[in-house]
């Protein structure tokens, strides 16, 4: 902080969490904050119902490494997922962050089997910060060999085909930025571990490293923000290791899936719904990429290969389709789908397997088994989460609205059957509208109690998302940002004009880029909601880049030190658009002190300037959750808390009573 701000900016001391000031205002607010939403009547029965219905069992897609198939798992009341291995019939855990640390602060951010299955690295961090540390483990014996490396927040791995080495991704002693791939062999000093790629590149680079299922061909991609990479091609046969540009420079996204004898390559190149080539790794001149899936009406989200057989999840409408494309170019819909959401996918390349994790708003994941080789596609259920209610009590519809400038935009939502939508329903209206990100239908049990009470929840899909490709994402970014919040001014407005909602109860919430998209509306609009749910936002838009990793996020918002991106970012930044003796709406503002992605200076500031100037007589709470960060690795009693906060703050808002 310098001089000049520090004599402008009444509340520049609360950026420093170190600060005596800082301390004492965090403990005020929490300790206010914590009296209110304790006294919430019914709080208890709340906690107790949230907390039966966050023990239902969660488990990823399994990774299928020959025999073996490895997964996280959380069952029943633990409060982090364990990786557990499946082999002959019998699950065995292999990492439990429980054994590592009683109290639940400790989490496995990532993992990646070895091509033989004999062995995993993984990362662990401590209080939800994501700074992991890498091991490895053996798998037969549960051993944990000699390595630990430091520095590896969302590190890649790619295992040489012998296990005998990996590539990975490692960031400088306590680096937010510049990072690169090294090359480890097992067995030897961390220290002595060869950087192999990243020198010369801009700092806000962010890497990931792969390597072919045989071990010839190493890829990394560099990704600048949300909106263009490039990709690099190795052949580790060849000594030295040179990487070649597979695609460098084009101001377009290039996703890759490595084949022994071919690469894949899902892009928008030319395509704003994406499309996929074909590359030979020997031959990687554009002019010999081979198109084979073009792009259609729906966007193609992502895709999963088995040999010369893709596995393709589009969304159309927001609504996700599962397609199989066979090596003769057919291409046939996967309709075991039932509208649900496809989550994630995964490849077993021997069996020809994909494993597909589906689920809805009120239906548990389930993973399906879906065998591409076979014509139609085979499908069979391989694991499925009972569902602790009655899901077919609630019904999900899609509905469309009109955005200020006369753009379409959908929403889903849900309710029980039995909500009648005559404008007398208290609602809750989700967004987020950014980086790309697609909100899709997604098991959340822990709307159930809001629902039960005859809430209405809503998820609008707002421009910045990806739902409808990278023209969608461009119109919500940068100089367009403000699309994002006019989209969802209008969402708010159809839900009080069509019916769906009680006009006087409507609450907003919204995390991270949802965070400023809910602080933004609040200032905009605060005539529009009766209450807010603001959780690890942004909301100082000219300074952010100051502060932890968000120098990354430049290429998405703008750059606060060019003038003319200064005068965008300063006609929406929310903490510079509070306004003197506006009656705001009731606010919950919450963050974590272990919040390594947005600052929790963001909210700190934000509820401060907030509750300084409304003229109204509703609550602005602040809330500084010790001993947790962004959201990842947050244990599940925490969890359960937290929820409880923010139902309990929108019920009391809204007029609800939860049974005592």
């Amino acid at each position: 902080m310098n001089a000049a701000a520090a004599m402008t900016d009444p509340h520049a001391y609360l950026e420093d969490g170190n600060d005596p000031r800082t301390i004492a205002w965090t403990a005020a607010q929490n300790a206010r904050t914590r009296a209110a939403l304790d006294a919430v009547p019914g709080r208890a029965a709340l906690v107790a119902r949230l907390d039966a219905l966050l023990r239902t069992d969660v488990e990823s897609v399994p990774v299928v490494r020959g025999a073996r198939a490895f997964s996280s798992v959380r069952r029943g009341d633990a409060n982090q997922a364990s990786l557990v291995v499946r082999e002959g019939g019998r699950e065995r855990s292999l990492v439990d962050p429980a054994i590592i640390d009683a109290a639940g602060l400790t989490t496995i951010d990532w993992w990646y089997p070895s091509r033989t299955g004999d062995l995993v690295a993984f990362g662990l961090s401590q209080n939800g910060d994501e700074r992991s540390t890498l091991h490895v483990i053996d798998v037969a014996t549960g051993t944990r060999r000699a390595e630990t490396i430091s520095d590896t927040r969302y590190s890649s791995v790619a295992w040489s085909s012998d296990d005998s080495e990996f590539a990975y991704t490692r960031y400088p002693p306590g680096g937010q930025y510049d990072v690169r791939v090294y090359r480890h062999v097992l067995g030897t000093d961390v220290a002595s571990d060869r950087e192999i790629f990243g020198a010369g590149r801009k700092p806000e680079d962010m890497l990931d490293v792969q390597r072919s299922p045989g071990g010839r061909y190493l890829v990394v991609t560099a990704r600048e923000g949300w909106n263009r990479s490039d990709v690099y091609v190795a052949d580790t046969t060849v000594a030295p290791l040179r990487f070649e540009p597979l695609v460098e420079g084009r101001a377009a996204i290039y996703n890759v899936e490595v084949e022994d004898e071919m690469l894949y390559v899902h892009t928008n190149e030319g395509a704003p719904r994406f499309r996929a080539f074909a590359v030979d790794p020997a031959s990687l001149a554009r002019e010999t990429w081979r198109e084979i899936v073009p792009q259609r009406d729906g966007t193609l989200e992502s895709l999963a290969v088995a040999g010369e057989t893709l596995a393709l999840h589009y969304l159309e409408n927001a609504r996700s389709v599962l397609r199989v494309r066979y090596p003769d170019g057919t291409v046939v819909d996967v309709a075991e789908t039932n509208g649900r959401s496809v989550l994630a996918m995964t490849i077993d390349r021997i069996a020809g397997d994909a494993y597909v994790q589906v689920a809805g708003y009120v239906e548990a994941p389930e993973i399906l088994r879906v065998g591409l080789r076979a014509r139609p596609p085979s499908v069979a259920s391989w694991q499925r989460i009972a569902t602790p209610f009655d899901a077919a009590a609630y019904r999900v519809e899609q509905r469309w609205f009109v955005s200020k400038d006369g753009t379409r935009i959908p929403l889903s939502i849900v309710a029980r059957r039995d909500v009648a939508f005559d404008g007398s329903a208290p609602a809750v209206l989700y967004g987020y509208g950014g980086f790309s990100i697609s909100l899709v239908p997604g098991y959340s049990a822990s709307l159930v109690p809001w629902l039960d009470a005859g809430g209405v929840y809503v998820v609008a899909n707002l421009r910045g998302g990806g739902e409808f490709g990278e023209t969608w994402h461009r119109d919500g970014m940068r100089e367009r940002k403000q699309n994002t919040f006019d989209d969802f001014i209008a969402a708010a407005e159809f839900l009080a004009s069509s019916g769906i909602a009680d006009p006087a109860r409507i609450a907003v919430m919204g995390g991270s880029n949802g965070g400023l998209l809910v602080s933004a509306f609040a200032t905009q609009r605060p005539d529009l909601a009766r209450a807010v749910v603001c959780l690890v936002p942004l909301t100082d838009m000219l300074r952010f880049h100051k502060f932890l990793i968000a120098r990354l996020w430049i290429a998405e918002y703008g750059d606060p030190d060019d003038a003319s991106d200064a005068a965008i970012l300063r006609a929406y930044s929310p903490y510079h658009n509070v306004r003197e003796g506006i009656a705001y709406p009731a606010m919950l503002v919450a963050t974590a002190e272990s919040d390594s992605r947005v600052d929790p200076m963001h909210a700190r500031k934000f509820g401060a300037r907030v509750a300084e100037a409304t003229s109204s007589d509703a609550p602005i709470y602040v809330y500084v959750e010790a001993n947790a960060g962004h959201g990842i690795g947050k244990p599940r009693h925490k969890v359960v808390a937290e929820l409880a906060d923010r139902w309990s703050f929108i019920a009391t808002q809204l007029g609800v009573a939860w049974d005592a």
